[in-house]
């Protein structure tokens, strides 16, 4: 882990992590010195690392390794189903669901595990759909250039289904648009068709 976030503020140590989890643990009115809790902080600042490690991956490098060799190839290239999972910055609990993504090339791809890692980039960070959703689209045009990006992202907030209102079964969805896709209906259309009727159970 860096040892400062990009603001510069300095990152707390690993004993410092854990310590906050016994406050914690105290808060809540248990015992963090009882047999069930003792290794607990460790294992909450061990789990943090891989839900936060967006943090320390660069999505842009991800994205610059292209290949040029695509033969004239410029239909839709497009990623359906990735797996999401994120957490929500507002009170820090899990955000599960499916990604979809699509990009018509301008005389470059990428491979396809790279548009997944991209997602899990910006996702394994605190965030809100809105902002992932456009964020993933906005790297992926802003580095490749094609033609034009969609992404589309549905999942579900267990800010709203575990606590707060508690409705289960509600899901986001969230979409992002750049060139061609925004522009172009029968191009949108199609990239919808393809994407359409894909439910999934984002509790899982």
């Amino acid at each position: 882990m860096l040892p400062a976030d990009a603001a510069g503020h300095r990152r707390p140590s690993r004993a410092e992590a854990e310590q906050a989890v016994r406050t914690l643990l105290l808060w809540a009115g248990d015992d963090p010195d009882r047999e069930g809790l003792r290794d607990t902080p460790k294992r909450v600042v061990k789990s943090y690392e891989e839900f936060f490690r967006g943090y320390d991956t660069d999505p842009v490098e991800l994205l610059q390794r292209s290949f040029e060799e695509v033969a004239g190839y410029d239909e839709m290239v497009v990623l359906r189903d990735i797996r999401l999972e994120s957490h929500c910055e507002h009170h820090m609990v899990p955000i599960i669901g499916r990604a979809h993504v699509a990009y018509i090339p301008n005389g470059r791809v990428v491979g396809i595990s790279k548009l997944a890692r991209v997602v899990d980039a910006f996702a394994e960070r605190l965030q809100i759909q809105e902002k992932l959703t456009a964020q993933v689209a906005n790297a992926i045009q802003d580095v490749l250039k094609p033609m034009g990006v969609a992404v589309v992202m549905e999942a579900s907030h267990q800010c709203m289904t575990t606590r707060g209102v508690h409705k289960p079964g509600v899901s986001m969805v969230t979409s992002t648009m750049l060139g061609c896709f925004r522009d172009d209906h029968a191009t949108r259309r199609e990239f919808l068709s393809i994407i359409n009727g894909r439910g999934a159970n984002f509790e899982g």
